[in-house]
């Protein structure tokens, strides 16, 4: 029996807890899995921003990226890694680079999901260029945006086609507050959205892999306080019904990790924002919730790494669509989009994996989670974001959250 080492890709930015973490629990584990006639062992590197061959070849079987929102660079290294040499990445980086939330909320409408009415509207100013005034005198029609406002009817809110980490969205009480929204968002194009008032609940479900963490969110709260601890407000039924529309959003866009807004009005779930596919991975934002993040991380490079997962590069939207124009109710077209998503991740492969080869993970991470290095990476986090004064405050506070969940969930599997 031959032993082979699989080699995981860390794309960062400004990362510090998670990988730390990352790397700190797989040393814990010290993995040796059998895959048919050989042992496989499991090597982390953190990559480096560099010039590249295109000939050049990629020694990583996987790579956790967290940079193709950002530097060019690393993104196209990724592309090219993809094609050359069937690298694969949590996310796929075309999908990411293209699918902006305004394209997110096309497809998901196509599909029947309750989304809002979202309407999009030309920026309200452009950047001056050879050919930007005639194309304006000719093709650019007036509009009159309170009417436009009136129409979707108020609250509602504005907020960048594209955009992500809340940056530039405003909400709309009314006209006025429209037009003085408008006037101040620049080149910006923005998206008009319905406001769901009043809402009963507010869930962000985020997706890694074949696996679902649905949190009461709280978006009004300080960063530190808007994922909420709570592990008992959400019904099963619905539970299964937010994970079952962040696995088909997921699949469709061929998203490893991404995370879905939906809020609860009159006994419907509506998805406002999932076009997130880098969400929140820092212990400052996720806290309570971090062990999960790390341990799911694990779990899918793992199994993608020692399967061979394939990165699927073609989105096979039509499978989708054909479902979506039959002449039925979204409740029955539902179980079949979530049957394709399974299929995409392969959800009882990962889970026989899981079962089979990292059953002690729970154990090892309910243990490495009271360790002094993880106290040090939250408090190497928090020196990063925080003034020195609060230093001792807020590592104390990460830290504590991190028990309680050790206490309530560490003990609890097989994906918890």
């Amino acid at each position: 029996m031959a032993q082979k080492t699989k080699h995981i890709g860390l794309s960062l930015g400004a990362d510090i807890c998670w990988p730390i973490c990352y790397e700190g629990l797989l040393k814990e584990l010290d993995l040796a899995i059998p895959i048919g006639n050989d042992t496989l062992t499991f090597e982390v590197e953190r990559m480096a921003i560099e010039p590249f061959s295109l000939t050049q070849h990629c020694k990583y079987d996987v790579v956790i990226d967290r940079l193709t929102h950002w530097y060019h660079t690393s993104r196209e290294w990724i592309k090219k890694a993809i094609i050359s040499d069937d690298l694969y990445v949590f996310n796929n980086p075309w999908s990411l680079q293209s699918m902006e939330k305004q394209t997110t909320y096309c497809a998901m409408m196509r599909l029947g999901m309750p989304v809002p009415e979202t309407w999009m509207i030309p920026p309200k100013s452009y950047t001056e260029s050879s050919d930007l005034q005639p194309t304006l005198k000719r093709y650019a029609k007036l509009f009159d945006l309170g009417d436009i406002g009136d129409k979707i009817g108020y609250p509602l809110f504005m907020k960048p086609y594209d955009g992500g980490a809340w940056v530039g969205v405003t909400a709309i009480k009314d006209r006025e507050s429209l037009l003085n929204a408008y006037n101040e968002s620049g080149i910006r194009v923005m998206n008009l959205q319905k406001g769901i008032v009043p809402f009963e609940g507010f869930v962000r479900c985020v997706g890694l892999g074949a696996q679902w963490r649905c949190v009461n969110y709280d978006p009004d709260a300080p960063l530190h306080d808007r994922y909420r601890m709570d592990t008992d407000f959400l019904s099963a039924e619905e539970e299964q019904r937010l994970i079952d529309i962040t696995m088909v959003i997921n699949a469709f866009f061929g998203w490893d990790f991404n995370s879905c807004e939906s809020l609860l009005s009159k006994g419907v779930w509506h998805p406002i924002d999932f076009a997130n596919a880098c969400p929140d991975s820092q212990v400052t934002s996720l806290h309570f919730h971090f062990p999960w993040l790390i341990k799911a991380n694990v779990r899918w490079s793992i199994f993608c790494a020692a399967t061979d997962r394939n990165m699927k590069t073609d989105l096979n939207w039509r499978e989708y669509f054909d479902i979506a124009d039959q002449d039925k109710p979204f409740e029955e077209k539902l179980p079949e989009y979530v049957r394709i998503a399974r299929q995409h991740f392969d959800i009882e492969h990962f889970e026989e994996f899981c079962e089979q080869h990292l059953g002690h993970l729970d154990e090892v991470a309910h243990s490495y989670f009271a360790t002094d290095a993880v106290r040090c990476a939250i408090r190497e986090k928090v020196e990063a974001l925080y003034p020195d004064y609060e230093y001792d405050e807020f590592t104390e506070l990460f830290w504590n959250r991190i028990q309680q969940w050790r206490q309530l969930q560490g003990g609890v599997g097989p994906l918890a």
